[in-house]
C-alpha cells in the first residue's frame, strides 16, 4: 500500500489532508506488469486508476505515442467517474509496478468524502482546461 506521502506527491491527490489520502491508500491494491504489456487499451471500457511506483510506460492515442509515464505519474482517472472508453492506450515500457482502484472502490469513498469529491472535480476541471487549450 502507499503511504500518504505517496499519494500527496500525485496531482490529482495533492493538497488532500492526510486523513484523506490514507483513506485513498487503504482502498489501492498493488498491480504488477511486465514488459510490453497493455494497461489500457484506447477504445476499450476501463474500470481502473493506476498510480505508477515502478518503471515506465508509454501513452500512445491513434497508434502515435504521445507520453511516458514514470514513478508518481498516474492514469485512469476518468474511468474512475464514468466507466468509459479509454482516450488512449498504456503500455508497460519496462516492469511496471503500480497500485491500482476500480470505480466501484472509489465511488463510495468520494460519496461520502466531500473534500475529495470537491478536489477531484478542480483537478479534474484544470485538466479538461490544459486539454482545450492544446493545438490540435
Amino acid at each position: 500500500m502507499p503511504s500518504p506521502q505517496q499519494l500527496a506527491q500525485v496531482p490529482l491527490f495533492a493538497g488532500l489532508k492526510e486523513r484523506n489520502l490514507k483513506l485513498l491508500a487503504n482502498s489501492l491494491k498493488e498491480r504488477s506488469f511486465g514488459e510490453g504489456e497493455t494497461i489500457a487499451a484506447e477504445g476499450k471500457s476501463g474500470v481502473g486508476f493506476f498510480v505508477i511506483v515502478e518503471g515506465e510506460a508509454t501513452v500512445s492515442v491513434d497508434g502515435k505515442e504521445r507520453a511516458t509515464l514514470r514513478a508518481g505519474d498516474h492514469f485512469g482517472e476518468l474511468a474512475l467517474i464514468d466507466d468509459g472508453a479509454r482516450t488512449a492506450t498504456v503500455t508497460a515500457a519496462t516492469p511496471l509496478r503500480c497500485y491500482a482502484m476500480t470505480s466501484w472502490e472509489f465511488r463510495p469513498l468520494v460519496q461520502e468524502n466531500a473534500t475529495v469529491a470537491w478536489h477531484l472535480l478542480e483537478n479534474l476541471a484544470k485538466r479538461l482546461r490544459a486539454a482545450d487549450a492544446r493545438p490540435l
